[in-house]
């Protein structure tokens, strides 16, 4: 039996190695799930700085706006097993959202996109498994915060407020922050030691969701 899962995520998924690039492919949490679990193809759609729902273009003419990309994505990634939803410290920007619960609210806009997308030849929809980020921390760059301003204190509320969510539509869920800390480079992104064990986390999870070996 095999799987076909979407990856949607920020420069966590997309494997930002801070103050270094990116990391080597086989370092990435995507690329972990797809090793362990057996018969998996991840396709993976992560962009730095992509949001939930809100609009962002400091700093290019990327939209990373991921409400708005979404249903392109899935159209182009038609007959999917599962959507892993890993975004929200994006939303933690204060000049984007700043909070906890709006960064939920994206999440929650992001299940009904994946929910009520007419699918070709597809009875039901993908299964959702959503996976709130790792917490903020300190950085040793300026003035110690994470960059861009993001608030330690509602990284540690996102949890609690994207399980909610989750129970509320019957999805899956997974919390990094019991596997993962951020650097202290800038407080937000992953050393490979880090994102790989997102991967070992979700690896389980997956399986189990797909009735894999």
């Amino acid at each position: 039996m095999t799987g076909r899962i979407l990856a949607f995520g920020d420069s966590l998924t997309w494997g930002l190695n801070p103050g270094e690039g990116q990391h080597r492919y086989e370092d990435r949490w995507t690329s972990v799930v797809e090793e362990m679990v057996p018969g998996l193809h991840v396709i993976v759609e992560g962009l730095p700085g992509r949001t939930t729902c809100f609009d962002d273009w400091a700093e290019d003419g990327t939209d990373r706006n991921g409400a708005r990309v979404l249903p392109s994505i899935l159209g182009a990634c038609q007959r999917l097993d599962l959507v892993i939803l890993l975004l929200g410290t994006n939303d933690l920007k204060p000049d984007l959202c700043g909070h906890a619960e709006g960064a939920a609210s994206g999440i929650e806009r992001l299940i009904t996109i994946i929910a009520g997308f007419s699918y070709v030849d597809v009875a039901v929809p993908p299964k959702i498994l959503v996976v709130s980020p790792p917490l903020c921390g300190p950085s040793i760059k300026g003035d110690g915060l994470p960059s861009r301003g993001r608030s330690i204190e509602q990284s540690g509320k996102l949890a609690s407020c994207y399980r909610t969510v989750a129970e509320r539509h019957g999805c899956a869920f997974f919390d990094a922050a019991t596997v993962a800390n951020p650097s202290p480079i800038d407080g937000v992104h992953l050393g490979a030691e880090d994102t790989k064990a997102i991967g070992r986390g979700l690896a389980p999870i997956v399986r189990e969701l797909l009735l894999l070996a």
